[in-house]
């Protein structure tokens, strides 16, 4: 898609209130008209050439009648214009953080958190930007239609002149194209550097601490802040030149044109009312002239971001940016397919965006997961897992493990989706999965990660993230993962607030919260990747036997090295640099595979100790 279309799109997400907004802008551009006419009516009156019937207060009266009737125009053009544009930046930031929710989880982001909030701040608020001045540059073209025709029948020599200024500012626009370009390009770039660099800091204050290397952090910061402030000068000066060179040209050309009409009145051609008439609408003429620059600037610029936000969707198609959705406002609104050729292509391209960001459907009860020859390899390191086969039948416990670094959570991450697999096929039931970042999630699948996501919320809000859930239902959860305890220990108990990333809640503590997560969620597989790592021993056999009691029927897929764990599984299996190097229950393991018995013994030292 090019930027010519996206902008149209946008044009086109609401147009009837892109009209009206229009409307609005052209009637508060064109009012201006009247009150130039009564400033003519009242010189000519004074100088006696077309007297006014009604007299000179009349016409006060009616300039101060326009002058209110504009701003009543400017306040609803305001509304307009307000409605509009922030219905284009919620829209496309809605697309945007819906397709990075649907992406698999190790491709979401191109870059860093911080580069993504520049994404979603700065380069969406350039498109918002050009739409608004699109509607300014628009709305003067009646203005200059109606002023020029009334211009041209007094002096065509003189209304060719006004647009003298217009050829200058669009030839310098055209020219500094490139150089707009590269210094947005720099500058948003720089800006995302030091959005990223603040999030690594703020992300790792304990590891910058524990390495003693503020000092290098904060040298780091300065130099990024550095470059990101000469980036910017440069991107503003080009900017602030242009808007110079915009408006030193429209004054040029308003010097040129008063002393030419300073000639033509001392000649008898001009009355005084044609001289205030002109002045008057040279004004407003010249405020297109300048309102065409600036909407040139701004369109290049957005063409940067336009570029920059085409990277965060990673190969998707650019029209999912733009695609009708609800973003909270007004009824729920729908694509209507067009009735041409073009129309029905771009309605079922657009079907086929729908469906590729609608909720995961219900899959048929399952009876087996099987993944064959399922290969992922890290492209900055080579490894990873390779030619991994696995069978999962219904109600199974299934346990991976293997030393640090032998590809357990890649194994589950690259079977969820949340690891794009190089090749290999994952089949429910038989029926392959095309799609499994799309498939497994509730009520498929509910899964915790290794290192537990919490959010700055109550402890109900971590659990739930907005979930609909009975009383029952959430002591069920709570009950499973042995939490209800802690709970009522808390001053607040689900009401707590667990700070950022639960920095308030214990690791045991924070495990089990992200337990009560998935489990607060009915799901038919389960996986959790190493969820006991900082629980006690009896803690972890509590939850384990919960676990059985609450989701008897359901299949579990965990990877642990504990013996509680290992001890219960139906099925263990061993991996080694990334493959399967046995698989068994613990007592066929124990007596055919010595790297079994190591990790057997090493958790026995732990629990002794």
């Amino acid at each position: 898609m090019k930027t010519s279309e996206f902008f149209w799109r946008m044009l086109r997400y609401r147009p009837g209130l892109y009209l009206l907004n229009l409307l609005a802008w052209t009637l508060i551009h064109m009012a201006p008209l009247l009150p130039g006419l009564l400033t003519k009516a009242f010189f000519d009156h004074l100088e006696g050439t077309h007297p006014f019937p009604f007299g000179a207060g009349a016409i006060a009266a009616l300039l101060v009648a326009a002058a209110l009737a504009r701003i009543a125009l400017i306040y609803c053009g305001f509304l307009t214009d307000v409605a509009f544009r922030y219905r284009i930046s919620s829209l496309l930031r809605r697309n945007l953080l819906a397709h990075v929710l649907r992406a698999p989880g190790a491709r979401a982001l191109p870059g860093s958190p911080g580069e993504a909030i520049s994404n979603f701040r700065d380069d969406v608020e350039q498109a918002e930007e050009a739409t608004s001045w699109s509607v300014d540059t628009l709305g003067l073209v009646g203005f200059v239609i109606a002023a020029s025709w009334i211009l041209l029948s007094i002096d065509a020599q003189l209304t060719v002149l006004v647009f003298v200024p217009l050829i200058l500012v669009v030839t310098a626009a055209q020219i500094a194209t490139t150089r707009i370009r590269k210094y947005r390009a720099a500058s948003r770039e720089s800006t995302a550097q030091v959005t990223g660099a603040i999030s690594e800091m703020f992300g790792s204050v304990l590891a910058i601490q524990v390495a003693g290397a503020e000092k290098r952090v904060v040298d780091r910061f300065a130099k990024l802040g550095e470059s990101r402030r000469q980036s910017m000068i440069k991107d503003k000066l080009l900017t602030e030149t242009l808007s110079s060179v915009f408006n030193n040209s429209v004054n040029l050309g308003t010097g040129i044109i008063l002393l030419l009409a300073g000639i033509k009145m001392r000649g008898g051609n001009f009355t005084i009312g044609d001289f205030s008439l002109f002045v008057y609408y040279l004004t407003f003429v010249t405020q297109l002239i300048s309102n065409v620059g600036n909407f040139m600037t701004y369109y290049k610029q957005m063409d940067v971001s336009f570029g920059r936000l085409k990277e965060m969707l990673r190969g998707a198609s650019p029209a999912l940016l733009v695609r009708k959705a609800y973003i909270g406002l007004g009824k729920k609104e729908g694509r209507r397919d067009a009735h041409d050729e073009n129309g029905r292509k771009e309605g079922a391209a657009h079907h086929a965006e729908e469906e590729a960001l609608a909720p995961a459907v219900r899959a048929a009860p399952l009876r087996e997961l099987a993944a064959s020859g399922l290969t992922y390899r890290y492209p900055e390191t080579g490894r990873g897992i390779a030619d991994i086969d696995l069978t999962l039948p219904r109600g199974s416990f299934t346990v991976i493990t293997g030393m640090v670094g032998s590809g357990k959570t890649t194994l589950l991450r690259a079977l969820l989706g949340l690891l794009p697999a190089e090749r290999g096929t994952i089949r429910w039931n038989g029926e392959p999965v095309a799609q499994p970042a799309d498939f497994f999630v509730p009520p498929q699948s509910a899964y915790t990660a290794q290192i537990p996501r919490l959010y700055s919320a109550t402890l109900r809000d971590n659990i739930l993230l907005g979930a609909p859930s009975t009383p029952e239902e959430l002591r069920a959860a709570l009950h499973a993962a042995v939490l209800e305890e802690d709970i009522a220990g808390l001053r607040d108990g689900l009401e707590t607030m667990v700070g950022p990333r639960g920095v308030k809640l214990s690791g045991g503590q924070a495990q089990r919260t992200a337990a009560a997560r998935m489990l607060a969620r009915e799901a038919q597989l389960y996986v959790f990747d190493d969820l006991s790592s900082a629980l006690d021993v009896d803690t972890e056999r509590r939850l384990w036997e919960r676990l059985f009691e609450a989701k008897g029927s359901a299949t579990c897929l965990v990877v642990s090295h504990r013996k509680a764990a290992l001890a219960r599984a139906d099925r263990i299996v061993l991996l080694r640099d990334g493959r399967i190097e046995a698989q068994g229950t613990a007592a066929e393991l124990l007596e055919s595979s010595e790297s079994f018995r190591k990790l057997w013994q090493g958790e026995a030292s732990e629990d002794a100790g």
